[in-house]
């Protein structure tokens, strides 16, 4: 099994006195790390909120009823958390109770668990985002040659643990993982009656990586008014499809002021949303897939070195543009991406003159280790 970089960091958590949430889509090796994670503990409470039973439980909770289920259990888990009504309360009643007892709860959309545990848990939680595996993660597996050498294939079909375990069968298994994204989880959570109207909102988003969208556009091509295209993004970001990346202004006249781009978290999904498994070599769209597979590869970095820094793209009325900021500890690292290591590339002097001390640095197929590792 591949080590997630998540594990030493929730394993230093354990009987911390506070409830460990993670996060996470589907399919992403959630429940694999918690059976790494209790390797050898035979005291551990496995409950699913998929199974009626068990939110028949969950429905009439109390510390007294649940102690039998628990026996001699010292760790109890909860898959699929979002699936039981009121989870926060009932996470609370555990935690407050059951002093003794480590909980674990794991959900596949940020929105439908965090809502519902962020009041009752208001300092009684540590949080985590499992994402897909990283290139990170990847490295440590093989090493850095052999990753380097993957990356025109994982440009193509993503990281998903599915995916990369089943060389050779990459396209069938991606479709299948975009159907259940798109009519399993999102369809049923929002109630949403025009899944070919969503099906086409993402594929304009697939088209767009990389470029600043607009609502009303996205609308007009999806036949969607621009407040319902705003609630279906909400959507697919907290369902961890997408990704939102604002744009930066402090100084400059002409800086655009409220701007956005979308990313995917997954340049598989992005594929197959789109139905383009073209290799590398004959793409058009080379560039956006490599921004956007530096993006979501960056954002996997953040979150699981728990670094506090601003993301941010820069880019002027005149067209100045700078692919990705970095803001931290007042600090701003500009990245300039390009697959091809022999293209030239100049950060704007507007910039430059303007925010004098920060860093610069163009990233390229063969120094991506510069902006993905430590």
């Amino acid at each position: 099994m591949i080590q997630r970089s998540l594990q030493k960091t929730i394993a230093s958590r354990l009987f911390d006195g506070k409830a460990i949430l993670i996060f996470g889509p589907r399919q992403v090796g959630k429940t694999t790390l918690l059976k790494l994670l209790t390797q050898g503990n035979d005291k551990v409470l496995w409950l699913n909120g998929d199974e009626p039973d068990v939110k028949e439980l969950f429905a009439h909770l109390t510390s007294t009823r649940l102690k039998p289920y628990l026996g001699k259990a010292n760790l109890l888990i909860v898959d699929e958390a979002q699936r039981i009504a009121d989870i926060g309360l009932k996470l609370k009643i555990i935690i407050d109770a059951l002093k003794d007892v480590q909980l674990i709860a794991t959900g596949s959309s940020s929105f439908e668990l965090a809502n519902k545990v962020n009041e009752p848990l208001t300092g009684r939680k540590f949080e985590y985002k499992l994402l897909p595996f990283s290139f990170g993660e990847m490295v440590n597996e093989q090493g850095l040659l052999k990753e380097k050498r993957m990356l025109a294939h994982r440009m193509i079909y993503g990281y998903y643990p599915e995916i990369v375990n089943h060389p050779g069968d990459e396209k069938e298994r991606l479709q299948l993982l975009t159907e259940s994204y798109l009519y399993k989880d999102i369809l049923v959570w929002e109630q949403i009656h025009k899944p070919d109207k969503l099906t086409k909102l993402l594929q304009a988003l697939a088209y767009q990586v990389g470029a600043q969208v607009s609502y009303n556009e996205l609308g007009q091509i999806c036949g969607l008014d621009a407040k319902t295209v705003e609630k279906y993004i909400l959507v697919l970001e907290q369902a961890f499809i997408i990704f939102r990346l604002k744009s930066f202004k402090r100084n400059l006249r002409n800086e655009l002021k409220i701007s956005k781009k979308i990313y995917f978290y997954d340049n598989g999904i992005r594929n197959a949303i789109i139905a383009n498994f073209d290799q590398i070599e004959t793409r058009k769209d080379i560039g956006a897939l490599w921004e956007n597979f530096l993006m979501a590869e960056r954002q996997k970095y953040i979150s699981y070195h728990m670094l506090w820094v601003k993301p941010w793209f820069w880019k002027t009325k005149d067209q100045q543009e700078i692919d990705y900021l970095e803001e931290a500890d007042g600090k701003l690292a500009a990245y300039a991406f390009k697959w091809n290591p022999k293209a030239k590339y100049k950060f704007p002097r507007s910039f430059k003159e303007t925010y004098v001390d920060s860093s610069y640095k163009l990233i390229h197929k063969e120094n991506v280790e510069d902006f993905l590792l430590d």
